[in-house]
């Protein structure tokens, strides 16, 4: 189940579950307060009976002083329920009283099966709560398989002709004052390209399939890269290296996209600081660019500060990065500069 189909039954499961909660809650404490009216009734009744035969062990028998307003009525204390009902004398009425520890174990014989009834109600709501969430969750998946389906296959047919774009450019000869606008074109594909990719990435993940990688020979490789995308920005790459093991496909998505913000949103001659240290097995990519305003919003979908791009090269960075167990942390100074700081313990081979 993808994120948005999680999202979707959970949402739909707590709205269904907990209407239908609330509603069974409210039948059952009304039934639960009648329940109590009729046991308080019971016992109002057997004490009547008490008081002419005074046969009755769950009561204790004593005398009050007579009040005519209070004969014949269940009255209620701190220690319990107690009535009054009127004897020869006159002056003094006969008082019945059940203490507060008799009548809760009375009620509790009552309560009980209430509760066990309302718990296994509550577990048929769940049941069919979780029923209903599923057979509504039915349009979405058949929506987002559809989408992810027409995505791809516009994906699988981008990629003819930007590969004959690319092929056809490079056969290209023309004249060193050409030689910009075949750059430029060349630019323009591999963005193209990338941002395909990153478009594949976010519908499909990769694969689990881990090989070993020489984390600075890939750098080089992505540098070398992007370079060409964009030739004012100047690369600082370290000569530590360290070892991983990972999906290579995820691994250069990540670092693509890393280095192509980092220079997307650079100043005019900016630079690019690669390093990696092997005693805290991190990877830190650093900027002197334009910065980032709410940096803790960076990685969410569709969120960006500028008008360029589509806000998911991040997204798409954290995503793969949570599947490879990678933590990554971002540092921003508006105007100064980006650092991320990725710490590649779990692929690191023991």
């Amino acid at each position: 189940m993808k994120h948005a189909e999680a999202e979707s039954f959970i949402k739909s499961f707590l709205v269904f579950f907990v209407s239908l909660s609330l509603l069974s809650g409210l039948v059952f404490w009304y039934e639960y307060t009648q329940e109590r009216h009729s046991l308080e009734e019971a016992v109002f009744n057997d004490m009547k009976v008490c008081s002419f035969d005074l046969k009755c062990q769950q009561f204790t028998l004593d005398f009050a002083p007579l009040q005519a307003a209070t004969l014949y009525t269940l009255k209620k204390d701190e220690t319990g329920y107690y009535a009054l009902f009127s004897i020869p004398s006159g002056k003094y009425a006969l008082k019945l009283h059940l203490s507060q520890e008799r009548f809760d174990v009375m009620l509790h014989q009552t309560r009980d099966p209430l509760i066990q009834a309302f718990l296994i109600t509550l577990l048929i709501l769940g049941i069919i709560s979780a029923l209903f969430s599923l057979y509504s969750l039915h349009p979405l998946r058949k929506a987002l398989h559809l989408t992810q389906e027409f995505s791809r296959d516009i994906l699988h047919d981008f990629n003819t002709p930007l590969s004959s774009l690319r092929l056809n450019v490079s056969l290209l000869n023309v004249s060193e004052s050409e030689t910009k606008k075949i750059q430029r074109i060349e630019r323009s594909i591999e963005t193209m390209i990338s941002l395909g990719n990153n478009l594949r990435s976010y519908l499909e993940g990769h694969p689990l399939q881990k090989e070993h990688i020489d984390l600075h020979t890939l750098l080089e490789d992505r540098i070398a890269t992007i370079q060409k995308l964009y030739p004012s920005v100047s690369f600082i790459l370290d000569s530590a290296t360290l070892s991983i093991n990972a999906n290579p496909d995820a691994i250069t998505r990540i670092l693509d996209n890393l280095l192509s913000n980092a220079c997307k949103y650079n100043k005019e001659n900016g630079s690019v600081w690669i390093s990696i240290n092997s005693t805290t097995k991190t990877l830190h990519i650093d900027d002197n660019g334009k910065g980032i305003e709410h940096p803790e919003k960076v990685f969410d979908r569709f969120y960006k500060e500028h008008e360029r791009g589509l806000g998911l090269g991040l997204h798409i960075v954290k995503k793969l990065c949570d599947e490879l167990k990678i933590p990554i942390h971002v540092k921003s100074v508006l105007h100064q500069g980006t650092g991320f700081t990725l710490d590649l313990h779990a692929l690191i081979q023991h």
